[in-house]
């Protein structure tokens, strides 16, 4: 059976400082790295003899508005089907400066995954084949995921804040 220990631990031979913050929330293990070697890091797992983490599962994006240099996230959930084995990793990125590589060369699912991570946090995939809107029309001027708006009208005076456990 394959353990996160086993695995962090070569993750940190092979990458050193280039991989950091691991935890273990709920038994997954999770750990962040940069945009300059996430490629790498997905390929090394991907590749690795006897890990064979092959299917990426999930690729999403968080906005943390508050995050001086680091308002973005790029997460990947990966699963080695071979040992039951899951991992997500993480990358931060600025606003200023919000593009990561693209994933589709070493999995073709993350083609529509990455179009849709652009198309609601405008994080964009340097490479991807055709980053355009996937689920919103092309005339958008925006990107709606991202914490730029109120949640609520603050004008209304209809809503009671006991209701809604507040």
């Amino acid at each position: 059976m394959l353990g996160n220990q086993e695995v962090a631990e070569a993750l940190l031979e092979k990458f050193g400082d280039q991989v950091f913050d691991f935890e273990e929330p709920y038994g997954l293990l999770t750990l962040s790295t940069n945009r300059g070697e996430i490629i790498s890091l997905l390929e090394f797992l991907r590749d690795h003899k006897t890990y064979q983490v092959m299917f990426l599962t999930d690729l999403t994006g968080i906005h943390y508005p508050d995050a001086q240099d680091k308002e973005f996230m790029v997460v990947y959930h990966l699963h080695s089907f071979i040992h039951n084995f899951r991992i997500r990793v993480k990358v931060s990125i600025a606003e200023a400066d919000i593009h990561i590589p693209t994933a589709t060369g070493l999995f073709a699912c993350a083609n529509w995954m990455e179009r849709e991570t652009y198309d609601f946090y405008g994080i964009l995939f340097d490479g991807h084949p055709n980053l355009t809107r996937i689920l919103n029309i092309e005339e958008m001027d925006y990107f709606p995921m991202r914490k730029e708006y109120a949640l609520e009208d603050a004008t209304r005076e209809d809503k009671i804040d006991a209701l809604f456990g507040r």
